[in-house]
């Protein structure tokens, strides 16, 4: 049984472009909508936003201006949201595409007032574009996101199974956190999401979960209050 009413899940460009590691892997996608499929059932709200990484990370060249690059990122996410919304129809769950760049034909404009309108009405929500602006990752989007919809936690998928002291893929001996705080995350430098992600939980009471999307049934058992990941308190 459920135990949040509302969440907020990222997902990185780089799940979603599977074992390929490049691109839109729809096997991937179809897989992580059956999950939501789950939680919808048992009468989970969820918002979903989503990286670019898979199509594009940063500047193609030291020369390239870092405001373009991010704009074309942000384009990313909108092929990433538009493709996850695609698999999520299919998968028999309701679906609207929000934006946080205006671009009528393709996607609709994010307003909270709507998303909550929309999530209240059964729909699942992929917002695309993380916060519209350059200089901030789709986990700050995220961040931002679920405080705005005020979901109940943000769920951080990552290719880790948590929070660890530090890299465990090059460190055998890392150790890995159950719990700690946003501050503590931040004074540790523990890269996990960036720091203005983490101030924004911190600043606004949203409690995170950091966890393994290689799995996706991660996400049924994170809804059930299951023991999966760390959890990073807002304070």
């Amino acid at each position: 049984m459920a135990v949040y009413k509302r969440i907020m899940l990222k997902v990185s460009g780089e799940v979603l472009a599977g074992e390929k590691g490049f691109g839109f892997d729809y096997a991937t996608a179809s897989s992580v909508a059956a999950v939501v499929k789950k939680c919808r059932d048992e009468g989970v709200q969820i918002g979903v936003v989503v990286g670019g990484g898979n199509y594009w990370r940063g500047r193609a060249h030291k020369d390239m201006n870092k405001s373009k690059a991010d704009s074309i990122g942000m384009l990313a996410t909108t092929m990433n949201a538009l493709a996850l919304s695609d698999a999520f129809e299919n998968a028999g769950v309701k679906t609207k595409v929000m934006s946080a760049i205006d671009m009528p034909k393709i996607a609709e404009l994010f307003t909270a007032e709507k998303a909550v309108e929309y999530l209240e009405n059964g729909y699942t929500l992929v917002f695309a574009c993380g916060t519209g602006n350059p200089c901030f990752s789709t986990d700050s989007g995220a961040a931002l996101r679920g405080v705005e919809i005020g979901a109940d936690i943000f769920f951080k998928s990552t290719n880790v199974d948590g929070v660890y002291d530090k890299d465990p893929n090059r460190y055998p001996d890392a150790i890995k956190y159950d719990t700690l705080t946003q501050s503590e995350l931040l004074a540790k430098g523990l890269g996990v999401m960036d720091a203005s992600a983490a101030a924004i939980c911190r600043e606004n009471g949203l409690d995170a979960l950091v966890f393994n999307l290689n799995d996706p049934e991660n996400i049924v058992r994170a809804v059930r209050g299951e023991s999966v990941g760390t959890v990073v308190k807002s304070n």
